[in-house]
């Protein structure tokens, strides 16, 4: 899915993986707590961010990866009806690697 935003700076934007328990690896994430982090697929990846002497630091996620991001530290937009998740590199909490069978 190519995504309709397109993020500026250090910014990602991520498609949130529906509702429910979900699993990865040995770690099980219940439905019941509102708390939890939002997961999703990072559909865009801005350029990077500028760093004080003027060079550009680039974003090290990279398009397609499984992202962990806070609940309420992401903006949440919707766009022709799909709702996205737009947050900064240093938003996101961690990578979730993909089960190896």
């Amino acid at each position: 899915m190519e995504s309709p935003i397109i993020p500026l700076n250090d910014k990602i934007v991520i498609l949130p993986q529906e509702e429910g328990e979900q699993q990865y690896g040995n770690i099980i994430i219940p439905d019941s707590n509102s708390e939890r982090p939002e997961m999703g697929v990072v559909l865009a990846v801005g350029p990077g961010r500028i760093s004080t002497d003027g060079t550009l630091i680039p974003n090290r996620l990279e398009v397609g990866v499984t992202v962990m991001v806070p609940k309420f530290g992401a903006q949440v937009v919707v766009v022709e009806n799909e709702t996205y998740i737009i947050a900064g590199e240093s938003d996101v909490l961690g990578i979730i690697k993909k089960k190896e069978k």
